[in-house]
């Protein structure tokens, strides 16, 4: 018995924690064995698989393999499917960034993406990859959100511009999207513009209408200390921030600010707000990771499928162990199968 349209979980990198908390997971929630499947490398899982039973992790799935995401899954239920989505390799060096687990991240993450795509799946999941490890494979890329960016457009025949993606991280006390990513400062401060900041309005409005089912109260955070004190300390809240803000607002979007920075997440916390959007990557990640990495989760807002991930990374430090926390990739997998279908 095959399962129909799983959710798809990557292994992410095969040197850090991903595939334990993969399947420490799936020993928490059994009940998940028959809606998930792996995309990963087999023998990698069935280490992974055994460093947990070493380390005492009750209830570890055994591993069944699959050749393809199509395969007949005979222990449905019963075993963790793992999708050989990968090239066969030995399995990397625990803890050690290596441009062998930066291509085999990669190839799941690609197969798994194309997958969900065509219509194989129902959403996605993205544990944890190493950065570095994907430059020094020559992965293009310097993390998830650009890449599932860049499949979508490639899979739709048309450029990365033309499926804007956000960034959206979120726990159950606060909600941040971020202007831009993984980008220097200086090029982040230079991203705040008019016309970026309206269009990270947009793709957040978008997003929880579609998935929440209401207009979201939206914050904007500033860019400078005090929101730039009326041009007194940057004018970029004059001149870019506030005129997007006011275009949202005459497009019918519950969006208020610019706020400062310093004050803003707390009120959001508080509950005055929906979700706060952040000017840069750090201005917006460090609030909502201070309440807490257990419950964390990562979206990308604006992708034409469902992809959440866990807010940490590979913790390299705790590979191999079996110590490593699944709750961040639980609260992923709950939020991408609350937003998806089954069936």
């Amino acid at each position: 018995m095959s399962i129909e349209r799983p959710l798809i979980v990557t292994m992410g990198d095969p040197a850090g924690i991903g595939p334990e908390i993969v399947l420490a997971a799936a020993a928490r929630r059994p009940q998940w064995l028959s809606q998930v499947v792996v995309a990963g490398d087999v023998a990698t899982m069935e280490r992974a698989a055994r460093a947990l039973s070493v380390a005492g992790c009750p209830g570890v799935p055994p591993v069944v393999a699959m050749a393809s995401l199509t395969s007949d899954k005979t222990t449905t239920g019963q075993g963790m499917a793992v999708w050989q989505a990968c090239e066969p390799h030995d399995p990397v060096a625990w803890g050690r960034i290596d441009p062998v687990a930066g291509r085999v991240a990669a190839q799941c993450i690609r197969q798994a993406t194309q997958a969900v795509l065509g219509g194989q799946g129902r959403a996605l999941v993205t544990a944890p990859v190493n950065k570095e490890a994907f430059a020094l494979a020559g992965v293009p890329w310097p993390g998830h959100t650009e890449m599932l960016q860049s499949l979508a457009a490639e899979h739709q025949g048309c450029q990365p511009d033309a499926v804007p993606v956000r960034m959206m991280l979120s726990e159950p006390r606060l909600c941040t999207v971020l202007v831009s990513i993984h980008v220097a400062l200086r090029d982040a401060i230079a991203a705040v513009t008019r016309e970026r900041v309206l269009q990270t309005l947009e793709i957040t409005d978008r997003h929880f209408r579609r998935f929440a089912g209401r207009r979201p109260r939206i914050a904007v955070a500033g860019l400078n200390p005090h929101a730039g004190e009326g041009g007194l300390f940057g004018r970029e809240e004059v001149d870019e921030i506030a005129p997007a803000i006011a275009q949202a607002r005459a497009a019918g979007m519950d969006a208020q600010g610019p706020f400062p920075p310093d004050t803003v997440f707390m009120q959001a916390r508080q509950g005055a707000y929906d979700v706060v959007i952040a000017m840069y990557h750090d201005q917006g990640l460090i609030a909502v990771k201070l309440l807490g990495l257990e419950n964390g989760v990562n979206t990308t807002l604006g992708l034409p499928f469902v992809r959440t991930s866990p807010d940490h990374g590979t913790a390299f430090d705790l590979a191999g162990t079996g110590r490593a926390s699944p709750d961040s990739l639980m609260a992923a997998i709950e939020a991408a199968m609350a937003a998806t279908p089954s069936g």
